[in-house]
């Protein structure tokens, strides 16, 4: 096996770690932003689990995350909560800094 082989072994290797990485940040983000949402619009935990997931599975619908924050407005709005989409966006930002602290947190134990 050659230098050049290994070397693209390694960046593959690399490259599936991140996107891992991402996933799980983006995943987490999702139940966060749905906890967030659920305690603003008043639900149980029970409620709120369940919104959580809800939120996590409405990122599935197209690339980026423009389907999860169409989703949390729409939520929002329809249980009367003052909200616009520049504070879920915000929300989304903040909430992403928080997953990626906690995976990182996870993965440094």
């Amino acid at each position: 096996m050659t230098t050049f082989d290994d070397r693209e072994r390694a960046f593959e290797t690399k490259f599936a770690h991140d996107e891992e990485l991402r996933f799980r940040v983006i995943a987490r983000r999702n139940r966060l932003l749905g906890a967030w949402a659920a305690r603003l619009m008043g639900l149980s935990d029970a409620e709120a689990d369940a919104y959580s997931k809800d939120v996590i599975r409405a990122d599935f619908e197209e690339a980026g995350d423009e389907d999860v924050i169409r989703k949390l407005l729409g939520d929002l709005t329809a249980a009367g909560v003052d909200t616009d989409d520049s504070k879920i966006r915000e929300a989304v930002a903040h909430k992403e800094a928080e997953a990626r602290r906690q995976i990182m947190e996870q993965i440094n134990l």
